[in-house]
């Protein structure tokens, strides 16, 4: 995928960017497009241990561009998916529901649409010079694209209120005092590449396992996560990834571990 959005996957890691940088990444329904079909083919990847997301030029995503704004927001689309998403929210949602962690990294500005896509993912990581918005409220529009869902596990809600009843924008500082960003790094595509080369040595299943109970977490009830982490240790203990794992510790070599 070469229009708007680019994939390339090696030694286990999926990097994807945003390549529409003449328009700071502005999100058009071409993109909305390019993005969803992105996660889709992601998603079945057993591969695909890590991905990292980031956007090509002088910023990660300026959010909506003018001519989307002009036809009512980010669309509407009630077309939903298994998931329960339309396609606006799948492009942030949808990288949440991956299997495997996404860690995005972000630089220049995370505006509006942008902001959501960015919290979509498990870890974020941000220049310090990166400006940020939830700017839908200065073009008299709402939060659409899944942000809400995901902003409640991330940030106070006095705070997310004031952010998004406002429109204001704040620095990186900020954004990582809040919790929108998990480290600010001069390079951050460098240090999301970095982090992702880590995660993809570990045991992918346990990896996976862990994703799916940590997106259980905010809202399952005690005893169901309870169950669901002994039914995910179930799943790799005493299996041919764990045992390569201890026995590559033991031997203080690296791990070779089976998609």
């Amino acid at each position: 995928m070469t229009d708007r959005v680019t994939l390339a996957i090696a030694d286990g890691i999926a990097d994807v960017r945003l390549a529409r940088a003449d328009k700071m990444n502005a999100i058009d329904p071409a993109m909305f497009e390019r993005i969803g079909a992105t996660i889709d083919a992601l998603a079945d990847r057993t591969d695909v241990r890590c991905v990292v997301l980031s956007g090509e030029g002088r910023g990660f995503c300026a959010g909506l561009n003018m001519e989307s704004m002009a036809r009512g927001g980010s669309g509407t689309s009630t077309d939903r998916n298994a998931q329960g998403s339309i396609l606006p929210q799948h492009v942030t949602w949808g990288w949440r529901q991956l299997p495997m962690p996404v860690i995005a990294a972000v630089h220049g500005v995370a505006f509006g649409g942008g902001f959501q896509i960015m919290s979509g993912a498990d870890i974020r990581i941000a220049a310090p010079a990166t400006r940020f918005a939830i700017r839908e409220a200065h073009w008299g529009l709402v939060p659409d694209m899944a942000g809400f869902p995901i902003w409640r596990g991330l940030v106070r809600d006095d705070v997310l209120r004031e952010l998004v009843y406002t429109a204001r924008e704040f620095d990186a500082d900020e954004a990582l005092r809040h919790g929108f960003v998990t480290r600010l790094a001069d390079d951050p595509l460098a240090e999301a590449l970095a982090l992702a080369r880590t995660i993809a040595g570990r045991s992918p299943h346990a990896i996976r396992g862990a994703k799916r109970l940590l997106n259980m977490a905010h809202d399952a009830d005690p005893r169901t996560m309870l169950e669901a982490e002994t039914a995910e240790q179930m799943k790799v203990i005493g299996k041919p990834n764990m045992m390569e794992a201890v026995a590559a510790n033991m031997g203080k070599r690296p791990a070779v571990f089976a998609d």
